[in-house]
């Protein structure tokens, strides 16, 4: 039988059959093979927060308006009970951001229908948005807000803020300002398939009606009846004493240095501003915050008693906001 024999083929046809382009397992070091770098993720950036409200980025409205609440309610929507003639208060309005407290002319109602099934919240809705549209009102905000920010406003103010506040849990809320050439109305509403609430207030500064009395009259009033009326400005609803009432309090130290032997009771009222337990607490806290402030000044604790009467023992009607500051009021008495 014949050999066949193969022509040898040269060697570098067969390295070059043979070569393919390498891999990062044949090229890396000890044959390990590595994973591809991932692209680096961009840095995530906040969304900015939003600004403060300031009623400066409001136009001012020359729309000429009527009498104090300015806004009247479309046919068959009535109170659903007697609100509060308008008076000097305050309200807490949401800016979309926080709670702007707005002190100034009050007013607060709940508006429901004479008729149960009559209530259409679009329809007034519609018919509210036309009246502080025509206003020259600007919405400022449309939204819930956050419960854990509802749950941080005080009882006492809740309840306080209760008629015009609305279901606030549940309900988005609108804000309008209208900014007027010297001042400004700010409007709260809130409506549901049941109800609204309504809130409006016409800012005012506050104007403090009581007049400072000095040592020697103290000292007169005291030793004639007993009992002196000082005159004590407090942040609204709260027991912090402003610095306004520096000048009172300086009177009543003054008088209680020159004389070491007397003693005081401090008495602390209100008028018949919401209920009677939170008037109660309230001056309670009043008075003894007057107490810590005359301590402060040097004044021995054991020749100083304090305690609230709330609205008890009225010195004047509680019909206009002059009574009712008379009402509001701290009473010194001799012991």
């Amino acid at each position: 039988m014949k050999r066949i024999r193969l022509a040898a083929l040269p060697l570098a046809m067969i390295v070059t059959g043979c070569r393919h382009k390498p891999n990062t397992a044949e090229t890396a070091p000890n044959n390990v093979a590595t994973a591809p770098v991932p692209a680096r993720a961009a840095t995530p950036v906040a969304a900015p927060a939003p600004p403060d409200f300031s009623i400066d980025n409001v136009p001012i409205s020359n729309a000429p308006l009527g009498k104090f609440p300015f806004f009247g309610l479309p046919p068959k929507y009535i109170p659903q009970n007697t609100p509060k003639p308008p008076q000097f208060g305050h309200f807490l309005f949401w800016t979309g951001k926080a709670f702007r407290d707005v002190e100034g002319q009050t007013y607060m109602v709940t508006i429901i229908t004479a008729a149960s099934g009559d209530f259409s919240s679009y329809g007034l809705q519609r018919n509210m948005h036309a009246l502080f549209t025509q206003a020259g009102a600007v919405k400022i905000s449309d939204a819930k807000i956050p419960s854990q920010v509802i749950d941080a406003i005080p009882d006492a103010t809740r309840q306080d803020l209760g008629m015009g506040l609305g279901d606030v849990w549940n309900d988005p809320v609108e804000t309008w300002v209208i900014h007027r050439p010297t001042d400004a109305v700010w409007i709260h509403y809130t409506t549901n398939s049941a109800e609204a609430s309504l809130a409006v207030v016409e800012t005012q500064a506050f104007v403090p009606t009581a007049t400072m009395l000095p040592a020697d009259r103290l000292k007169s009033d005291l030793d004639k009846t007993g009992k002196a009326v000082i005159h004590v400005n407090f942040v609204t609803d709260q027991s912090q004493v402003l610095p306004t009432s520096a000048a009172q309090m300086n009177a009543v130290v003054a008088l209680l240095k020159a004389d070491p032997a007397l003693k005081l009771a401090i008495n602390g009222y209100t008028d018949d501003t919401g209920s009677d337990d939170h008037n109660l607490t309230l001056s309670d806290a009043r008075a003894k915050a007057v107490q810590a402030s005359l301590v402060a000044a040097g004044i021995a604790a054991d020749r100083l008693q304090a305690k609230g009467y709330g609205r008890a023992n009225p010195v004047s009607t509680n019909t206009d906001e002059e009574a009712k500051a008379a009402n509001r009021r701290v009473e010194l008495i001799k012991l």
